[in-house]
């Protein structure tokens, strides 16, 4: 109450004394201003939205917050503000000083001049309610203001430090980012990858990527598909065998992942001790060990060794459905584990033979996690002619792929590439059940509702 009332003194003699013409006050986001190293009364405006209102009998506390950091920042003003619209989930312009804060609980707080609602929020009728902790499955039927919960913002604010992260792994490397084309002059379809586009631009490049979205027209209500996703695909060449590819893939995931860690450290421990309890401790033993490799027959044989009963009976030939990656992930220790080289028939037409009768295998690649399964997918790519030809004629497709034929036939060197589905990525590192839960609004089948 004395730290109150020595506020109090201080608001009103701001009011009540003269003022000077002010200098105009800077603009800082919520983030900057906590920040703050040394808090000595200089003006400063913030804009956001109120998180909580506590109204004692001559002190207003306000906390208001911008997304760019899960903490608010503690707005304290004089009484005779008028608190009634000052509600939850009101946007505010606040102008004041940022002052060193009495409380232990915050360093900095900005001590109040002008108070301005810009928009005005009805708190009974807003669905999220103050204090009140909802499920993730609630908040999935506002996807045009879940955005505006800690949990939301915190997962968002991750996906937003995971892609920079992402694009900063490349870049040192001398890597080219290639955009996804959008305009269209014949009939086209939506795109399933940008791979053999990535392929074309490694005639050139020696190591390209690009990140964007990526459509599939799944019949699934699944919790780790999408109808849209966003995926992130790299190609590389002169690259002769699936290590140095692996090599690749384990470290875009633990350098993203330790920049994620470092960078927002408060919204990862968020989902870590309200959605996933557990998962810190999950996540270091992923990144302190090196991921596993098994061939593809060796997962056959764990998997039918197993003394589980799996709906999809495990056979050499079929393919790895969801219960066997996680049981093999299990199986190796709650490690990433790579599968590789698998059967001819299962994979497309560019994946590399191994020429390996009579098992008959290419250089594929699948990377399973913990708690997802699958999170990358990549192989090397058939770059000899007469193997791509006889493939492509096999298939039909030799006319559509005259083009990528031609790219063997003029300078082509050994290359390999992968994809990784980003929101899945995410699922990985958080701990987020559902994959709905991690990208800005979920499309699926039967269900576009932004």
């Amino acid at each position: 109450m004395f730290g109150a009332r020595c506020l109090l003194r201080a608001l009103r003699s701001c009011s009540s004394a003269p003022c000077p013409r002010h200098k105009p006050s800077a603009k800082l986001s919520v983030r900057d201003a906590l920040g703050a190293q040394n808090a000595s009364g200089e003006r400063v405006k913030v804009q956001g939205w109120i998180r909580s209102v506590r109204s004692q009998k001559e002190v207003l506390f306000l906390h208001v917050s911008d997304g760019s950091s899960l903490e608010s920042l503690q707005v304290v003003a004089d009484s005779s503000f008028d608190s009634r619209e000052l509600a939850f989930g009101s946007s505010v312009e606040v102008q004041g000083q940022l002052v060193k804060s009495l409380s232990k609980r915050q360093n900095v707080e900005l001590k109040a001049e002008k108070i301005e609602v810009v928009g005005n929020c009805d708190a009974k009728a807003f669905p999220f309610k103050y204090k009140e902790r909802h499920p993730l499955e609630y908040l999935r039927q506002y996807p045009h203001l879940r955005c505006r919960t800690n949990v939301q913002g915190s997962i968002l604010r991750v996906r937003s430090e995971a892609t920079a992260a992402i694009h900063s792994f490349f870049k040192p490397s001398s890597k080219v980012k290639v955009p996804e084309e959008n305009f269209f002059n014949v009939p086209v379809f939506l795109t399933v990858s940008g791979q053999l586009h990535l392929e074309v631009m490694s005639g050139a490049f020696t190591q390209v990527f690009t990140f964007g979205p990526t459509f599939r027209a799944e019949n699934s209500q699944s919790r780790r598909h999408l109808a849209e996703f966003y995926m992130v695909e790299a190609e590389i060449s002169f690259l002769e065998s699936l290590q140095d590819l692996m090599q690749v893939m384990e470290g875009l995931f633990k350098t993203t992942t330790m920049t994620v860690l470092s960078n927002c450290p408060e919204d990862v421990e968020l989902c870590h001790k309200f959605i996933a309890p557990g998962q810190k401790d999950r996540l270091e033993h992923m990144l302190k060990n090196n991921f596993l490799i098994i061939s593809y027959t060796e997962a056959v044989e764990i998997l039918k060794q197993a003394s589980q009963n799996f709906t999809f009976t495990p056979e050499w030939g079929a393919d790895l459905h969801t219960e066997h990656e996680k049981y093999l992930v299990k199986h190796c220790g709650d490690i990433p584990v790579f599968v590789i080289n698998y059967p001819l028939a299962l994979k497309p037409f560019y994946m590399r033979d191994n020429e390996d009768s009579p098992q008959h295998t290419v250089a594929a690649v699948d990377l399973l996690v913990p708690g997802v399964g699958e999170l990358f997918g990549g192989s090397l790519r058939e770059e000899r002619y007469h193997f791509l030809e006889q493939r492509l004629a096999r298939s039909g497709l030799t006319e559509a792929y005259q083009w990528y034929l031609d790219l063997r036939r003029f300078g082509s060197v050994p290359h390999g590439g992968f994809g990784m589905g980003f929101e899945r990525y995410l699922q990985c590192i958080l701990g987020i059940d559902n994959i709905k839960d991690v990208i800005p609004f979920p499309r699926f089948t039967h269900s576009c509702l932004l």
